[in-house]
């Protein structure tokens, strides 16, 4: 006789309607309270959850997106203690190469060693910008070539009005990074850039390109 009330209790419970569900009442916006009280239709049954356990996730602002520019330009504006001038602008996209566009007055006609030297100090005139830039300790050599200064860009061509205007692409100057020549200095020198082929006791270091005319630092500017 027992076994047969359990098994009559059993499927009472099973069979309980849907309408037994438990209702949520509306939220309230009130700081007042604490905890919210939910109520079923069974007598006596009630369910406290604390506030703070409904908050939404979406209730939390995402954060904004931080915008990198892709290009990136800087510019150097060269003077020396002759009548030699010019001006310099860099232009990087993302982390391709550097197009360096080069327009330098008061040059003799003819070919002209241009590099990129170490140090951004003018404070010795362009003595003391240093040596090329040479970050992998190589010798000189032609921009083309697999062992050469990162700052050995060739030689410029000046016109017979002494005015030098080029365009140079080079993979060895980034605007940013550890190798960022932000902050080093152009030099046009007097003499022709040997590329470090002329067997001068300064090729593999200078080529042998002479004095140097006139330098400027390269500084970030807008795009």
């Amino acid at each position: 006789m027992q076994a047969v009330l359990a098994a009559m209790a059993a499927q009472s419970l099973l069979s309980v309607s849907l309408s037994n569900y438990v209702a949520l009442p509306p939220f309230s916006n009130s700081s007042s309270s604490s905890s919210l009280s939910l109520t079923s239709s069974f007598h006596g049954a009630s369910l406290k959850l604390p506030r703070h356990s409904l908050s939404l996730a979406a209730s939390v602002a995402p954060k904004p997106l931080a915008i990198v520019a892709a290009t990136k330009k800087a510019v150097a504006v060269l003077k020396g203690t002759s009548a030699v001038e010019g001006v310099v602008t860099l232009t990087q996209e993302d982390d391709g190469p550097t197009s360096v566009n080069v327009r330098i007055t008061g040059l003799t006609p003819g070919l002209h060693g241009f590099h990129l030297h170490e140090f951004g100090d003018t404070t010795n005139g362009c003595i003391s910008t240093g040596a090329h830039f040479n970050p992998n300790k190589l010798t000189h050599g032609a921009p083309e070539d697999e062992i050469r200064h990162a700052g050995d860009l060739g030689n410029i061509t000046a016109n017979a009005d002494g005015v030098a205007e080029a365009i140079i692409v080079d993979n060895q100057i980034p605007l940013s990074g550890p190798y960022s020549v932000v902050g080093r200095a152009f030099v046009v020198h007097e003499l022709e850039d040997d590329l470090g082929k002329g067997g001068h006791e300064l090729s593999l270091t200078t080529g042998n390109a002479g004095g140097r005319l006139a330098c400027g630092v390269v500084g970030l500017t807008p795009v």
